[in-house]
């Protein structure tokens, strides 16, 4: 199923909706919209925080920003074998890809043939998928770890490039764009969102949306901001439940045919309709916990989502 590409003021309207029955209309357009392209089947991703804390970087949001107050614990690169034991153990729990994730602007050479080191172990052990989230990397870095047998890099745009001063100091937009642009080069899937409730305006939420729209990536993996203490959004709680859902149905009548994934703060900010998840156009979701908060017990999310009648492989 196609569906010709919304404008401003519809997308406004959808996130801007209260009306109940005119939310459910929105949500059955999504959800038809799924159907057609990942019929009834949930894709579950998870993830090691194979380095944490520490980071230069300065973005408000993050517990692991050496310019938060928040307390976490800090360990360098974990080795190749932990990394292939996560690798094994989010696969029994139904998850089929693994993001090796790093704190930090981006790795240093020898950690990144550390990492190439694991995922090839990863290709050639299990049948778990390795994706990464390493910062912001060159396109000769990226071909390594494609040669290694990097399936997917991830790498969120975070917010709106109109909005991303107030969120991050320390890098520009530029350079979140190159990192995407470089892993398509590269051959590499990409994986590509944000976080929703920083404090942007619902035009600032269309205009990431439209961003990754048009950077034309595989994966839009949806955040929500959970609040940590410590950091400077500490005290932002902006969102419901139904902001959510219809942020994501937004994504998917923008994105047809892309996955759509819900990953961090679904169970803080979504709360008891996370079921509703799939009807609203999500085909994917984060299991098994985050990279600092925890999530939902596996066995619950699983359950979820056979109650929505949903298939997950």
């Amino acid at each position: 199923m196609t569906a010709k590409q919304i404008g401003l003021d519809e997308a406004l309207e959808i996130l801007s909706c209260n009306d109940d029955a005119a939310m459910e209309e929105i949500f059955d357009r999504a959800s038809e919209l799924r159907e057609a392209s990942f019929q009834n089947r949930v894709s579950a991703c998870s993830v090691i925080n194979a380095r944490c804390g520490g980071c230069t970087e300065d973005c408000a949001f993050c517990a692991q920003s050496a310019h938060s107050k928040a307390q976490v614990r800090l360990y360098p690169l974990v080795s190749e074998t932990e990394i292939l034991h996560a690798a094994k153990r989010v696969r029994r729990d139904r998850a089929a890809m693994l993001g090796i994730v790093t704190s930090g602007r981006a790795v240093a050479r020898r950690e990144l043939e550390q990492i190439c080191g694991a995922v090839r172990r990863i290709v050639q052990e299990t049948d778990t998928q390795p994706c990464a989230s390493l910062g912001i990397l060159d396109l000769n870095s990226l071909v390594k770890l494609k040669e290694a047998g990097l399936k997917r890099y991830h790498h969120n745009l975070e917010t709106a490039e109109s909005f991303f001063p107030e969120i991050c100091r320390s890098r520009t937009y530029k350079d979140q764009i190159k990192t995407v642009r470089n892993a398509k080069e590269a051959g590499l899937e990409v994986c590509c969102g944000g976080i929703f409730g920083l404090g942007e305006s619902i035009e600032q939420r269309h205009e990431m949306l439209d961003t990754i729209r048009r950077l034309d990536v595989d994966s839009v993996p949806l955040n929500f901001l959970n609040p940590i203490k410590g950091t400077r959004l500490e005290g932002l709680d902006e969102l419901t439940p139904k902001d959510c859902l219809k942020i994501i149905a937004l994504a998917r009548i923008m994105m047809p045919s892309k996955s759509i994934r819900v990953c961090g703060g679904r169970e803080y900010n979504i709360k008891d309709l996370q079921h509703k998840i799939f009807r609203a156009g999500a085909d994917g979701i984060m299991i098994g916990g985050y990279l600092v908060t925890q999530g939902n017990p596996v066995e619950k999310d699983i359950q979820m989502i056979k109650n929505a009648g949903m298939e997950i492989p």
